[in-house]
């Protein structure tokens, strides 16, 4: 079966206080064979960048309106009169603050949106060919 990858590089803002933030190069990467999720991989000044996973879901939506809980949190916001999506992240790590520009995070979701529409992701998982499989032995 042929997968699909759609990637963006892009620059994020790791929020360090309301008055200081410093740039973090990101990819953001979205594959149709994992098609309930989006990855993030941020390079912070180390040889192995830190990666993150979360649901599309949860990315498409917080460009909107708030959403998430737990681990993962987004939300639009305004930034110096630029449209910005944040996201909170934490783990037992750390916690981190990271703003993205609304206009590249959204075509780069428009592109996996237009690879695996919503509500087709189950299709691109092939369960229902392994289990016809299965069954028919």
């Amino acid at each position: 079966m042929h997968h699909t990858v759609v990637e963006r590089e892009l620059e994020l803002r790791l929020i360090l206080s309301p008055e200081r933030s410093i740039p973090v190069p990101a990819r953001l990467t979205y594959r149709s064979d994992d098609p309930y999720a989006v990855h993030v991989g941020f390079h912070i000044n180390s040889e192995c960048p830190v990666h993150w996973t979360f649901a599309r879901d949860l990315l498409v939506e917080g460009v909107f309106r708030p959403c998430g809980h737990g681990d993962v949190r987004v939300w639009p916001t305004k930034s110096e009169g630029r449209s910005v999506v944040l996201m909170a992240l934490s783990s037992p790590d750390g916690d981190a603050l990271l703003e993205a520009p609304v206009p590249q995070v959204s075509a780069w979701l428009e592109r996996t949106l237009r690879v695996v529409p919503p509500g087709t992701e189950g299709a691109q998982l092939g369960i229902d060919e392994a289990l016809d499989q299965l069954l028919a032995r």
